[in-house]
């Protein structure tokens, strides 16, 4: 039987504000100037402070950088307005926290005393197919067939290999342009293509193609030459598992010979078309969301300015509120307007707020891991990180671990010694012979050193690895060894073999 009922429970929800303010936190800096441009345009209260006059600023600048939440709190109420109670609405008070300016700019202070220049350079990039559609002009081509090599141009991928096959070419060009062709006329092209186009080695269909394409542009060959394009051509699979004895035996070369073709093979580039690749812009560039200085043993931080225009709360709207109070009539439609308007306002100030808070909390738990790893960003040395995890920062900044975690994420750090994700500063802990906790970043680098030092003629195995690290003190498994070895991608023993 269904029944109708009425319970009380005690609910924890986040509001839209909180929402949003935990977005922000994860935003780097790279994306911050794009995130506050959405919402200059979307909310007309909000205005970019940038190219106002000294005494605009002196008007509406605050040295108060504590906000007020019992104060924004009472404000928050007075957004819920009704055709009901719009004419009892008393905007004194309102107009009053408007003219005292406590939402002004967002104060400069977290930034630090130095401001940097706020313009980014920008990179000229060349687009990858449009470098190859350039080169289509140098081949004695009619229209119909220039439209067939774009279209295999078009099919070529990032790295500069063709992903389409002969046949399917041919129908897209039925299909997509209305150009009949054949398979013949379209490998011809992508011949042209891949015999004359620059970089070498483009329009290849697998590596062992695109190597023995770059290899087969500087005819007549020499020896060495020769060999490589023998091995490339049948005995490629050992070649890739570096079977190199057998390779030997097969083309009896000795030591000497052999070291000559395979440096020769290893100068050659995989992906042809690598150094056209366009990233993402975040990606592209590095830009730290903090500064790390040593002032004679002192560790100075700072925050980045450089993506975050000053903003303060449109004095025109400010103006449309007082007229409204100091007009006689106030039909519906007037009401409606205020009640647009101050919901605009009340966006506008939290969204200042709420650029503030963020600043505050990236510089409070930034703070708490340079405390933390004070040793590291005194020395710069991997080896005296010290365990950390998301919850010990969580503990000193009173933050929850999610908001930590969020300004850790695609966050920077610029020191003396680099630049740094803040991820690299989390690591899980292990116990040494002596009792003593390490982090797992220390066993990596010593790891990582072991393996740069070994003879690269006979490298050491992870049977190997395990036992030198457990003389030093670091007592872990074969599997663990291995573990680390693929998170700093570095391949087994066999691969590392050079001659």
């Amino acid at each position: 039987m269904i029944r109708q009922s009425l319970q009380q429970k005690l609910l924890q929800k986040l509001s839209p504000q909180q929402i949003q303010l935990m977005k922000l936190l994860q935003v780097p800096t790279a994306n911050l100037e794009e995130r506050i441009k959405e919402e200059l345009e979307e909310n007309p209260a909000l205005e970019s402070a940038e190219g106002s006059s000294q005494e605009e600023d002196d008007a509406y600048n605050t040295d108060d950088n504590d906000l007020n939440d019992d104060l924004y709190d009472e404000e928050m109420d007075d957004v819920e307005l009704t055709d009901d109670t719009a004419d009892k609405v008393e905007l004194d008070d309102f107009l009053k926290q408007e003219d005292d300016g406590d939402y002004g700019y967002y104060d400069s202070d977290y930034y630090g005393s130095d401001q940097e220049q706020k313009s980014t350079p920008i990179r000229v990039e060349t687009n990858f197919h449009d470098y190859l559609l350039d080169q289509v002009g140098m081949l004695e081509l009619d229209e119909r067939r220039q439209k067939i090599a774009q279209q295999i141009i078009g099919s070529i991928d990032d790295d500069g290999y063709l992903r389409r096959e002969t046949h399917a070419l041919v129908d897209d060009l039925a299909f997509g342009q209305n150009i009949h062709t054949d398979e013949e006329e379209v490998k011809e092209l992508i011949h042209q293509i891949q015999t004359q186009f620059d970089p070498p080695g483009v329009g290849a269909w697998t590596l062992q193609d695109c190597l023995l394409l770059q290899l087969k542009r500087n005819a007549p060959y020499t020896k060495a030459q020769q060999h490589a394009i023998d091995i490339l051509e049948k005995y490629f699979n050992e070649f890739t598992k570096k079977h190199y004895d057998k390779i030997q035996r097969y083309l009896n070369l000795n030591d000497q010979d052999l070291k000559e073709v395979i440096h020769l093979i290893i100068r050659l580039s995989p992906k042809p078309g690598a150094a056209f690749m366009l990233t993402n812009k975040a990606e592209t560039y590095i830009i730290p969301d903090f500064f790390v200085f040593n002032n004679n043993g002192i560790l100075e931080l700072s925050l980045n300015s450089k993506n975050a225009p000053e903003l303060r709360v449109s004095e025109g709207y400010r103006e449309m509120m007082r007229a409204y109070e100091r007009g006689n009539k106030k039909d519906k439609k007037q009401k409606e307007a205020v009640l647009f308007i101050k919901q605009k306002l009340d966006a506008a100030k939290w969204f200042i707020d709420a650029i503030k808070q963020r600043q505050h909390t990236l510089l409070h738990t930034m703070q708490a891991i340079l405390d933390f790893q004070k040793e590291f960003f005194l020395s710069g040395d991997d080896t005296s990180l010290r365990p950390m995890i998301l919850k010990d920062i969580a503990a000193i900044t009173n933050l929850d671990i999610s908001t930590v975690s969020r300004v850790a994420n695609s966050k920077y750090v610029q020191t003396e010694f680099g630049t740094y994700a803040l991820k690299y500063f989390f690591s899980e802990a292990m116990q040494t012979d002596s009792g003593e906790e390490v982090s797992t970043r220390e066993v990596k680098t010593i790891l990582s050193d072991i393996i740069n030092n070994e003879n690269k003629r006979k490298p050491y195995s992870d049977e190997k690895l395990m036992e030198m690290l457990t003389d030093k003190g670091y007592n872990i498994a074969r599997r663990t060894v291995a573990k680390y070895r693929e998170q700093l991608n570095i391949p087994v023993a066999r691969l590392r073999k050079e001659l």
